[in-house]
């Protein structure tokens, strides 16, 4: 194994192998950019060498790999004459991602014939002219949760939904309307839809709710303040059985005085009679079924 001393693809030593995520996919779930560390946990030297020569991974510095940078879809629609749909409209709208986007996405006329791009995800679609913001050729707020509900990760899509209501682009009763009339991916977006929730802090918080939803742990409220001795606001809370789910992340307790806070403050949730279960960012996107297990085990 390596360390942030030495840079495994140049070298020939040997790596076992740990899951089925291709180099890819550990880089995107780590949010873009991954250290060898953190990739020896997944996949074979031989595996990221690979990626390397293909350009699905570029070697953004000694020991550090990055997504390489994707064409800017708005120029893409543009020489097409489509427009910026899914997450790559999210980004235009400036919605938070749970993971950045693999490849730009375009959705084009059902006549149209762009130019096949590795890069590029066409969709050859019928757009209303209220699904579209014309000037910017971009899918509107509600069209493109919609799409990313229809067509993407329901993690993914989740989030997306939820800062979209966050941030006031999109209202939840417009939203479950338009899903329920959509024809193509009616049941997925009418999911979204149903789960969406504004309260929502971010994408993380996001992601391990779904997957709550997935283990078919349906009373977790986002955001829920509990008096356990003081005042506290946990991420996730099922009241009924007296549940708190944590998505912790490095930032959130990046020193001792915030790590002394939070280790008290679940000791006096715990005290209190509620049952607390934290998740890392890499549990919660490289380790699904996992946390889906405890989710189960808990809350079950």
């Amino acid at each position: 194994m390596d360390d942030e001393r030495g840079d495994p693809a140049a070298r020939g030593t040997l790596s076992r192998v740990r899951t089925g995520l291709t180099p890819e996919m550990v880089v995107r779930r780590h949010g873009g950019t991954a250290t060898w560390t953190q990739l020896a946990e997944h996949v074979t030297q031989h595996a990221l060498r690979s990626a390397l020569q293909a350009g699905l991974v570029l070697r953004a510095a000694r020991g550090v790999y990055a997504l390489p940078e994707l064409p800017t879809a708005r120029e893409v629609a543009a020489r097409c004459g489509g427009v910026v749909s899914h997450l790559s409209a999210a980004e235009q709208h400036r919605l938070p991602l749970l993971l950045p986007p693999e490849t730009a996405s375009v959705t084009v006329p059902p006549n149209a014939h762009p130019p096949p791009r590795s890069d590029v995800v066409y969709r050859w679609r019928s757009l209303a002219p209220a699904d579209v913001e014309r000037r910017a050729a971009v899918t509107t707020p509600l069209r493109t949760v919609l799409d990313c509900a229809a067509d993407l990760d329901r993690l993914e899509a989740l989030a997306v939904a939820d800062g979209a209501l966050r941030l006031g682009l999109v209202h939840r009763e417009d939203l479950l309307a338009a899903a329920v009339r959509r024809r193509r991916g009616r049941r997925a977006a009418c999911w979204v839809a149903e789960h969406a929730d504004g309260r929502a802090a971010n994408p993380f918080e996001s992601a391990l709710r779904g997957l709550a939803l997935s283990a078919g742990c349906t009373g977790f409220e986002p955001q829920v303040r509990i008096d356990a001795g003081r005042p506290a606001r946990v991420d996730l809370a099922d009241r009924r059985r007296r549940v708190v789910l944590e998505a912790d992340s490095f930032e959130w307790h990046g020193d001792r005085r915030a790590l002394r806070r939070d280790a008290r403050r679940y000791d006096e949730l715990v005290r209190a009679g509620w049952t607390v279960r934290r998740f890392a960012w890499e549990d919660v996107m490289l380790d699904q079924e996992w946390v889906i297990g405890v989710l189960r085990d808990v809350a079950g």
